[in-house]
């Protein structure tokens, strides 16, 4: 697995990480914690599940640091807390999000904005307070945002979802181009069909969300959370550090649309 060689506890590089007791999230978490960063947790699960999947994380990998701290991130005052509250940060993973599938003419109003506030605003805000930490303490970090490839194409009754992933790109972009000259970087990762987490659950309750998923990857196969989680370690090693502005599309081949 690609990362950096492990380092000395107290020059571990810290990764905060949203999302991060969801079933991509633990994975892509002991993959960095492989590969020698500390990570700090956080999701909206009560404490002790959090501190549950922390302990998880140590048991599994030799000289973990690892710890969880609760946030929602559509609240700016706990992101700034969560933020605040860390020893330091070096990338801020903004991978917290909803997804759930509704035709375009039932969609609400609550479930449309349900998904702008997760996913888009709580993006914006986490990588915001990452990014006003770093810059304060003159740290040349990395953020990066959990993207998809249905952020490009459309996908039937995803469109809430689609719509935001669409946007944190730019938003991504944005964060790119304005802080790059105080070494800041940002990059995307959008993943594809993914057998765990949201897409899992929709591929054991939705069957039309099934077949077409069946049918989208080249590849033949649906993705595992494992090689979203290498792909996340690499955009956070030295070997990426010439990105900034790039989303990493990882998806089997599912954007060429490969329906027949």
């Amino acid at each position: 697995m690609t990362g950096e060689p492990r380092r000395p506890r107290d020059e571990r590089r810290h990764v905060l990480l949203t999302g991060g007791c969801g079933g991509i999230g633990r994975v892509i978490a002991a993959a960095l914690l492989r590969a020698g960063y500390a990570v700090t947790l956080s999701d909206q699960r009560p404490q002790e599940q959090g501190d549950a999947a922390a302990a998880a994380l140590r048991d599994a990998v030799a000289g973990a640091e690892v710890s969880y701290s609760p946030a929602d991130v559509r609240d700016p005052d706990a992101v700034a807390a969560l933020v605040a509250g860390m020893p330091r940060i070096d990338v801020a993973i903004a991978n917290a999000a909803i997804g759930r599938s509704a035709p375009i003419l039932d969609l609400t109003h609550e479930e449309w904005q349900a998904h702008l506030d997760a996913n888009l605003t709580g993006a914006f805000l986490t990588g915001q307070a990452a990014a006003r930490r770093m810059a304060a303490e003159g740290t040349e970090g990395l953020l990066l945002f959990t993207s998809s490839w249905i952020a490009q194409i459309p996908w039937p009754e995803m469109t809430a979802y689609a719509a935001t992933k669409a946007g944190i790109e730019m938003l991504m972009k944005q964060f790119a181009r304005e802080l790059g000259p105080r070494g800041i970087r940002a990059n995307a990762i959008a993943p594809g069909i993914v057998a765990a987490g949201m897409a899992q659950h929709q591929l054991d309750t939705e069957p039309d969300y099934a077949a077409r998923a069946s049918r989208v990857v080249p590849l033949g196969r649906l993705q595992t959370a494992e090689s979203v989680a290498d792909a996340v370690v690499y955009l956070c090693s030295p070997q990426a550090s010439y990105m900034t502005g790039t989303t990493l599309t990882i998806d089997g081949g599912s954007s060429l649309f490969a329906f027949d």
